[in-house]
């Protein structure tokens, strides 16, 4: 390299100069050097912006391009849970049907073939509200809960000591105490299907309220009718657990 000027010239003049600089070589390599230096922490400094920058932003870009799709992607899986979720109530729905009862609340066990609708909140203590709650079918105890909520459900019906009297009082549970351990209870709640199975059986007194009253740390479903069939003189209780 030879860096030239012109320091001085007037035209026509006799009197005219012409200085020419140049480096040497030593300040040429070191000249060349630090254009290169200057260079190499550009491309440094470009690339590091490439990759420190460069992935947000192919997203952002992406994502202006395709925003719409994007959203048409949620909108249809959206749909495709919500039609799941349409096909599988109509399901449950179809099968309480099958069993003579509907899908908002009521029970089906299928071992003694018994299924009713339940009438919710009846008061256990006051006897015209059972007694006309009864005659429709089951009775959920009001202060229980209700399946899925993770505490105790309470259900309750009449039992009787004939055949006969069986459609003339309504009695659901008639064969309640034929249940053993292991056996399975169905109970529609909220077009939901909850099964349980029976953990154990067992015979309180009629004025034994304890199992009415408290609350379980866990789900359970406690089935309650007269014992012996027929009679007020002691009550049978079934307990059951949710099948997981």
């Amino acid at each position: 390299m030879k860096p030239k000027g012109i320091i001085f010239q007037k035209e026509k003049s006799e009197k005219s100069s012409e200085v020419i600089l140049s480096l040497s070589k030593i300040e040429r390599i070191a000249y060349r050097l630090l254009r290169g230096i200057g260079a190499g922490l550009i491309g440094f400094a470009v690339l590091g912006f490439i990759f420190s920058y460069g992935p947000p932003l192919k997203q952002e870009i992406s994502y202006r391009f395709n925003k719409d799709s994007f959203v048409y992607k949620k909108s249809a899986f959206a749909d495709l849970i919500q039609i799941a979720e349409a096909e599988k109530t109509i399901r449950v729905q179809n099968e309480a049907k099958t069993y003579g009862i509907d899908s908002h609340f009521s029970i089906f066990i299928p071992k003694i073939n018994a299924g009713s609708n339940i009438i919710a909140n009846v008061d256990a203590s006051n006897e015209g509200e059972y007694s006309e709650a009864l005659s429709q079918g089951v009775a959920h105890a009001k202060g229980t809960y209700f399946p899925g909520q993770g505490k105790n459900i309470y259900l309750f019906s009449h039992s009787t000591d004939s055949p006969l009297n069986i459609t003339r009082y309504n009695a659901v549970f008639y064969l309640l105490g034929k249940l053993e351990e292991g056996d399975l209870i169905i109970v529609f709640f909220a077009d939901k299907k909850y099964e349980f199975q029976v953990e154990r059986k067992l015979v309180t007194s009629a004025d034994d309220v304890s199992w009415l009253n408290q609350t379980q740390a866990e789900e359970i479903l406690i089935l309650q009718t007269c014992d012996p069939p027929g009679t007020t003189w002691r009550r049978l209780l079934v307990i059951a657990k949710p099948v997981h």
